[in-house]
């Protein structure tokens, strides 16, 4: 198997099927790649439209341009914002009517599907209907349910699972060269996503962050606290948010700055700064979206906390996710009912919906947090 699928793991029947698709069999005009969070489902479009693309001897090639978004036979459409634009939609589709300038196939990838609008999904809808006889749309979501039934209607879908925590360990070690009880850690703390896995073997400062939020939640006593904790989670998620965009604003600011034939440090004359006002406009808008992304994590994180508390307080014999702290996940245990852990594990749950529907993130974690209040013995309640 070529290196292209190196980067999956514990998805052989996803990659069998799209391989046999791409050889002739069964192929659809349109697909849909559906998991949860981290089990690659990006990696696999553009594995699989490598070898829609390329023509038998040149698969190095294409590979490396299929990696770089540089192959004229491929369309991308992925977004740093909350939303997909319905103009980018548009110019996607104008571009999926031409035929392949060298490749077998042209071929279209929406990451993140299921971020465009009811409108935006039925611009779409008219280029799945009728494609061009050598395109090949794939579309890259959550779940099935994240896109409208008329899209879901007109598409062939591949599902992929969660890997194992061994597998995305054995992944991790051997393709960051982190050792095998190290990479094990973050596959289990990550709860098996690839790509956090990668942050927390390979990012001291991400393993700090996490660390600090599960000290926090275990830490707290009262209203007071719950507020104060609430305010530094919402720091450590735009601590994390930053650390993932900043460095990339600035090359990219550089970048801009470069092609328009400004000097660094030089003045930006008026008739440009329209163009780096719209840079400046996007580079917002994926901070709006990565600040949510690291909230997210957090909550994902306190998620697996006030599971293995559960799961210690019902006696059920699994290995918790957070194991390096076990004897404070013994302390928070002994420290309150089962009852109260799953008030907290609900209160978590409907924080992700409240943020997601753009609640004031601090109100959401405040009002979650007092749910994780846990007295000392002398008081437990």
């Amino acid at each position: 198997m070529h290196a292209i699928w190196d980067e999956l793991t514990g998805q052989d029947e996803a990659i069998r099927l799209v391989r046999a698709a791409a050889a002739g069999d069964g192929l659809a005009h349109s697909w849909l790649v559906t998991g949860p969070p981290g089990s690659g489902r990006s990696t696999l479009a553009y594995a699989f439209a490598t070898e829609l693309i390329a023509r038998g001897d040149d698969l190095e090639a294409t590979a490396a341009q299929v990696a770089a978004r540089t192959h004229p036979d491929l369309g991308v459409l992925s977004t740093e914002a909350v939303i997909i634009k319905i103009e980018d939609v548009r110019q996607l589709v104008a571009a999926s009517q031409f035929s392949p300038a060298v490749g077998r196939y042209r071929v279209m990838v929406i990451e993140d599907a299921d971020r465009m609008t009811e409108r935006t999904s039925n611009v779409l809808l008219k280029a799945l209907e009728e494609p061009p006889e050598r395109t090949i749309w794939i579309l890259c979501a959550p779940s099935e349910a994240d896109l409208l039934p008329t899209i879901r209607s007109r598409v062939r879908t591949v599902r992929l699972r969660v890997p194992s925590v061994d597998d995305v360990a054995a992944l991790i070690s051997r393709r960051d060269g982190v050792s095998l009880p190290e990479a094990a850690r973050a596959a289990r703390e990550a709860q098996a996503h690839i790509g956090m896995a990668h942050r927390l073997a390979t990012d001291e400062l991400a393993r700090s962050r996490r660390r600090r939020t599960m000290e926090l939640a275990l830490g707290i006593r009262g209203v007071s606290g719950a507020v104060q904790a609430a305010a530094e989670l919402l720091e450590i998620a735009g601590q994390d948010a930053r650390a993932i965009t900043e460095e990339r604003d600035a090359q990219e600011r550089e970048q801009a700055l470069r092609s328009l034939g400004v000097e660094p440090g030089g003045t930006v004359p008026p008739a440009l700064r329209a163009q780096l006002k719209a840079l400046e406009e996007d580079q917002k808008r994926r901070a709006t979206r990565s600040l949510r992304d690291g909230l997210d994590r957090i909550l994902v994180d306190l998620l697996s906390l006030y599971r293995d508390v559960l799961l210690l307080q019902l006696g059920v014999d699994l290995e918790p996710v957070n194991l390096a702290i076990y004897s404070e996940l013994a302390t928070a245990a002994a420290r309150a009912m089962p009852a109260q852990t799953l008030a907290t594990l609900d209160a978590i749950a409907e924080a992700r919906t409240r943020i997601d529907g753009n609640v004031a993130p601090a109100l959401a974690l405040e009002a979650l947090l007092v749910t994780a209040i846990r007295r000392d013995a002398a008081g437990a309640r």
